[in-house]
């Protein structure tokens, strides 16, 4: 709900003044909201006890440490939800790619494949968040490997996302355990010591 909630006013914002959706807009609204809403759970932080404060540092640092089975089926009723809709986005993502106004001159409407894409997103990233916390980069390295690997065919890359992106974590919290021996860190820490320096690789690449 809060995914969802958040998307609303970002896209809202993006498409306020101008016919279609403003990419600008919606980065920056995002960022923007992004760290007021980082302040609120700050401040909830400080308000809540010791116990809860350090379990919330823990889940903020991304952990794949779920006490048991029940969250994780609640969790699959808006994944399978945001599935259903993105099983119908390979083609129409394929489009897109070329250009929004070759897609729409092809019958294909933007705006509301626009929507389509990131109320499905917001849904499987608001769903997988509540479980693991906010573990960063792996929406960037792992589509940007796939791409390399199968093509830039949405039917490929949409599934294989999802099962590299998987393996990626799996492999992550792997060295999260195993690592330093006794000491567990948690599995966003890895991730972000990867996916830092391969973003700052790829913003590089695309500047050159």
């Amino acid at each position: 709900l809060g995914s969802v909630g958040a998307l609303g006013i970002v896209y809202a914002m993006a498409v306020a003044r101008r016919r279609g959706t403003s990419s600008t807009v919606l980065i920056l609204a995002g960022v923007a909201l992004s760290a007021f809403l980082g302040a609120l759970v700050r401040l909830i932080q400080a308000a809540a006890d010791f116990t809860d404060t350090f379990r919330g540092m823990q889940w903020m640092m991304g952990s794949l440490d779920v006490a048991s089975y029940a969250p994780i089926v609640v969790s699959l009723v808006p994944m399978a939800i945001a599935f259903a809709f993105l099983g119908s986005l390979p083609r129409v993502l394929d489009l897109i790619s070329l250009g929004t106004e070759a897609a729409a001159s092809r019958g294909v409407d933007v705006r509301r494949a626009e929507r389509v894409a990131l109320v499905s997103a917001s849904l499987s990233t608001g769903a997988a968040v509540s479980l693991g916390g906010p573990i960063p980069f792996v929406g960037i390295i792992v589509p940007h490997i796939v791409r390399l690997l199968v093509g830039a065919d949405h039917r490929l890359v949409l599934p294989a996302s999802a099962l590299f992106g998987a393996s990626f974590l799996i492999l992550c919290d792997l060295v999260a355990r195993t690592a330093f021996g006794a000491v567990e860190l948690p599995v966003g820490t890895v991730t972000a010591i990867l996916g830092g320096p391969f973003f700052l690789w790829l913003l590089f690449h695309r500047l050159a």
